[in-house]
């Protein structure tokens, strides 16, 4: 009994700092903000803080891990077969992701956000991806690639415009113009 009460004690105190974290990243850089102010606005003592993170860039790493894990979970339901065909319905459960965490997506993916995050989240849809532009030999390996950085960056370019548009589209509608928009590069190519 008192393992899962110190477990929730611990993911409410991860919350707490997670949200206070990311209020404070809506308003300042993550470089101006300190151990001291992030305690004080979670109500957490520094300890408490030390005892799960490094640093404020460790706590920003650990979300950013969350993110990922989150939106490959949310791919992992679907057969390579079927990223081949890139159903929407796998899309929309993204945006529908992205639109239930969009405070933190927005900044996240924002112009000011981490690039290297952006960098890790174009290279998880790569990965998942580009042995099937490449597999048929219709399309050369560094072909796709053009294609993809092209695509995946469009993409990144899309979801923000949806954030700082207060997701006034639905998570299927952009799903369904993102597919449509990505599924015809290839025949733009020759193939």
């Amino acid at each position: 009994m008192r393992g899962k009460k110190g477990d929730r004690r611990v993911r409410y105190t991860k919350m707490v700092l997670k949200d206070s974290f990311i209020g404070l990243l809506e308003k300042k850089d993550i470089s101006q903000i300190t151990i001291k102010e992030l305690c004080e606005d979670a109500d957490v003592n520094r300890a408490t803080f030390y005892a799960h993170y490094a640093d404020t860039y460790d706590l920003m790493k650990k979300i950013q891990d969350e993110l990922l894990e989150n939106v490959e979970e949310h791919l992992k339901g679907y057969t390579q077969q079927d990223i081949s065909v890139i159903p929407v319905d796998m899309v929309e459960r993204i945006f529908i992701y992205i639109k239930e965490n969009a405070r933190i997506c927005k900044l996240l993916l924002s112009e000011r956000g981490d690039l290297n995050f952006q960098k890790r989240v174009l290279t998880l849809a790569y990965e998942k991806n580009i042995s099937e532009l490449t597999k048929s030999g219709a399309i050369q390996k560094d072909d796709a690639e053009y294609i993809y950085a092209f695509t995946l960056t469009g993409c990144v370019g899309a979801i923000q415009k949806w954030l700082n548009d207060d997701l006034k589209k639905s998570p299927r509608f952009m799903a369904e113009m993102i597919v449509t928009l990505t599924t015809g590069l290839p025949d733009l190519m020759g193939s």
